[in-house]
């Protein structure tokens, strides 16, 4: 029996062979129902309550006519469910696409546009942005909100939970369908939806596994955003496992509440970005808790060898772990073990096995060990390609290989080091930003004739977007005040260049390019006067 796509129904025992993270979650149901499966501010969630909760709203969905292979933009903080969101979307073959839930409502709108999405999944605090992007198009049918419905269109996600399921059927989800497709930004400037497979995800599961040695018995607290890989990467060797996940709120960050927590869970493996680690260390030794860390792992923005000595001389008992990677290997492809931590500062480790990687040059031949070129991927983790990008998943595929964009050399031991990002990108914070994506966007103002924007090293962030300028012809000057208003209207706030330099031309080169090590150089240095 199929359905009007042709796909299988009541497919048992095919789908049971299937290895995702439902078949994991169906698993644990059955051989630990009342271990707790995630915790979210002190509320439990049992494998059992997963698993039933999932499959009442993957038949909620159905019943509203989200089917295999339809689009739902989930705009949520961190919580449990947009967990249960994921899982009851991937059950009936739809394909969840996680939202960066500080982007302007024009940012949106591009990617309900691109992904062609028909539900939009939030809740109570951020209805009003789904509200206003969803105004924009007719292309949304259904808005769903966590915490209870805001207005007459919209749907109570407690009240679909409460719907009966016994009409969902089994669908057999094969391991090459689209679980997820993540918006990641080029050097374009257009965002490019990275479609990961659940086997992609299995294999960051495997990847993790490896990494991290996690057990049955280990408390994961999940502190990246979900809309970032990092956020549901971290939740695959978890529910591989059945292991149980903190999920922690978005927000501030405050470290001593983030301890506190720490100690309360009991958790024992833990990943932070380095600046959420010098300050997490700080707060640590001001006042102790009595920790359970097994594990502590960074990764999405280089740590200086200050901080890296701070969390071994904080954690002594704690196994120190880098992961590196991007979105489009969902995402781990290096992996920098504690032992080798401050022996190779500065290094991103080693290859991790699961993945196959070359350095090349741009005919795509491999280098001599020690010179750069740009690293490139094969492996189970590997993307299925860009969303409705044929040209940009060609460019990305050229050569049989993934390019990353990453200028890399390697040591005579295998370690790797990133010297240069062939994609113009800036890590701030553990956020990416495009320069090519600001740099559109500040072309648009009145006030400004060119634009380049370049990173600035910043004690607190690692760097931040300076924008350097030519000013339109008649206006005398600029300042960050003066662009604020422009640029809330039209960039996520964490993308606003924190200073802006004017200067009479841009250099470039014989190709008309503009020549960005020389805007480094003069204006790439710490500058203590940012505002934070």
């Amino acid at each position: 029996m199929t359905d009007a796509l042709g796909f299988a129904l009541n497919a048992e025992p095919q789908r049971s062979r299937r290895n995702h993270w439902n078949n994991q979650v169906r698993r644990h149901s059955a051989m630990q129902p009342d271990k707790a499966a995630l915790r979210f501010l002190g509320k439990t969630t049992t494998w059992r309550e997963l698993d039933e909760r999932t499959h009442a709203l993957a038949a909620a969905l159905r019943r509203r006519g989200v089917e295999f292979g339809d689009r739902i933009l989930v705009l949520m903080l961190n919580r449990t469910e947009y967990v249960e969101l994921t899982l009851a979307a991937n059950l009936i073959g739809a394909i969840p696409v996680p939202v960066n839930i500080r982007m302007t409502p024009p940012e949106i709108g591009f990617l309900v546009a691109d992904s062609g999405a028909k539900v939009i999944a939030t809740e109570t605090m951020l209805a009003p942005l789904a509200d206003a992007v969803a105004a924009t198009t007719a292309a949304i049918d259904h808005t769903i909100v966590v915490g209870g419905a805001q207005s007459e269109g919209h749907l109570d996600y407690e009240a679909l939970v409460a719907e009966d399921a016994s009409d969902l059927p089994d669908i057999d989800i094969p391991e090459d369908t689209v679980a997820l497709i993540m918006y990641t930004s080029g050097t374009t400037g257009k965002p490019k939806g990275a479609m990961l497979t659940h086997q992609n995800l299995q294999a960051q599961a495997l990847n993790t596994l490896q990494a991290l040695s996690t057990s049955a018995d280990d408390i994961g607290s999940c502190v990246a955003p979900m809309f970032h890989i990092a956020g549901l990467g971290a939740m695959t060797p978890l529910f591989y496992m059945g292991a149980l996940a903190v999920i922690h709120p978005l927000g501030a960050f405050d470290p001593n509440e983030m301890l506190d927590t720490l100690e309360k869970e009991g958790t024992t493996s833990i990943f932070l970005v380095p600046a959420q680690w010098q300050a997490v260390c700080a707060a640590q030794r001001a006042r102790p808790r009595d920790l359970k860390l097994r594990v502590i792992s960074w990764g999405a923005a280089p740590a200086s060898d200050t901080v890296l000595n701070a969390m071994n001389e904080t954690f002594p008992d704690a196994v120190n772990v880098a992961v590196f990677g991007q979105t489009e290997m969902s995402p781990i492809t290096c992996v920098l073990e504690g032992k080798d931590a401050l022996r190779k500062i500065g290094s991103i480790g080693k290859v991790v096995p699961g993945v196959t990687a070359r350095i090349v040059d741009p005919e795509m031949n491999d280098v001599a060990q020690g010179d750069v070129g740009e690293i490139v991927y094969r492996g189970p983790n590997m993307m299925s390609g860009y969303w409705q990008n044929p040209q940009g998943t060609a460019d990305a595929f050229h050569g049989g290989w993934f390019h990353s964009g990453d200028l890399v050399r390697q040591d005579d031991e295998g370690f790797i080091y990133v010297v240069d990002r062939a994609k113009d990108m800036i890590i701030s914070g553990g956020e990416n930003i495009y320069c090519a994506e600001v740099e559109n966007v500040l072309f648009g103002h009145p006030s400004i004739s060119e634009a380049a924007i370049i990173g600035r090293a910043h004690d607190k962030w690692g760097e931040v977007p300076v924008a350097v300028v030519v000013l339109a012809e008649g206006v005398e000057d600029l300042t960050i005040a003066d662009l604020e208003p422009y640029l809330n209207e039209n960039l996520a706030r964490f993308k606003h260049p924190k200073d802006v330099v004017v200067v009479s031309e841009l250099p470039r080169n014989a190709g008309g390019k503009v020549v960005k090590p020389t805007l480094r150089a003069e204006y790439g240095s710490k500058d203590e006067g940012l505002k934070n």
